[in-house]
């Protein structure tokens, strides 16, 4: 991992970082080819842990990426070398694997399951009713152990998905600001749909400030600000934070550092780890 510019933030104790990603060497980690949205770089545990230690970040919550499928080998290998005692993971699984799988994961310190979706997917009229059955039959498992589920949907799709995700009885995180487009403002009515779902029933929903150029357009991420004020103002206990690194289409650009600094802007997250096209 290349050198970027220092942050001007540093975590707080305890400090945990909520999303990212680690990506090992091909010849031992192979890509899904099936539905590979970009090219992962080369990002093994030991440099994020380096970049970590800069901010100040002790614990982690690993989180499988797209380019792997559902194959959670690189996560869990990487779990395995920091150790539970810091770290916990979000794997990508069928919804009917079997009870064994899933009681190997948890001892590995897994302790939820992506529903994961391009987030550059453009809109499909009744995807979101194809989707609920994985959805439903994940979250009665997912509760039956302690796990909990995290949502990457383009936006359209988190809009469509709101009267679901109402219903559910299980915590669940979702990714990057539920990926409505900054450009449209707090105002827009999907993530109106979001702040409401904060703030009703048993308040199960967790929002990731996290992801900002995924949605931004302004220099310096300016049009996210408002988005992540109007999420922590709305809600009385912290958001989780994250800087879902690797990200090589900042660096190719750029912009990683001025992506990493937003989030110590909105203030460094204290979250129990048990708790581009890519994703």
């Amino acid at each position: 991992m290349p050198a970027e510019g220092d942050p001007d933030f540093k975590s707080p104790p305890a400090g945990c970082d909520c999303h990212f990603h680690v990506f090992g060497p091909a010849g031992l980690y192979p890509c899904d080819q099936a539905d590979l949205r970009y090219a992962p770089p080369v990002a093994p545990v030991e440099d994020f842990l380096a970049l970590a230690k800069k901010l100040g970040i002790e614990r982690f919550v690993f989180v499988q990426p797209s380019a792997y499928g559902r194959d959670n080998r690189c996560v869990l290998d990487a779990m395995r070398m920091i150790g539970t005692k810091n770290c916990r993971g979000i794997v990508d699984i069928d919804e009917n694997a079997p009870g064994a799988e899933l009681e190997r994961l948890n001892a590995a310190g897994v302790r939820g399951v992506r529903i994961n979706v391009p987030p550059v997917k453009p809109y499909e009229s009744g995807f979101a009713a194809k989707l609920l059955p994985r959805i439903e039959r994940l979250a009665g498992r997912c509760a039956e152990i302690g796990w909990q589920l995290d949502f990457l949907t383009p936006g359209w799709l988190t809009s469509e998905l709101m009267p679901a995700l109402g219903k559910l009885s299980l915590d669940f995180t979702i990714a990057h600001f539920g990926m409505f487009p900054a450009k449209d403002g707090v105002k827009q009515p999907g993530f109106q749909s979001l702040l409401e779902l904060l703030r009703s029933g048993e308040r199960h929903c967790w929002v990731k400030l996290t992801g900002v150029y995924r949605m931004s357009v302004a220099a310096g991420f300016a049009d996210v600000a408002p988005m992540a004020r109007a999420l922590i103002e709305n809600r009385a206990r912290p958001h989780r934070l994250g800087e879902r690194l690797p990200a090589p289409f900042l660096r190719r650009q750029g912009r990683l550092d001025r992506a990493v600094e937003p989030a110590g802007e909105m203030g460094a997250g204290r979250s129990d780890p048990a708790q581009d096209p890519g994703g």
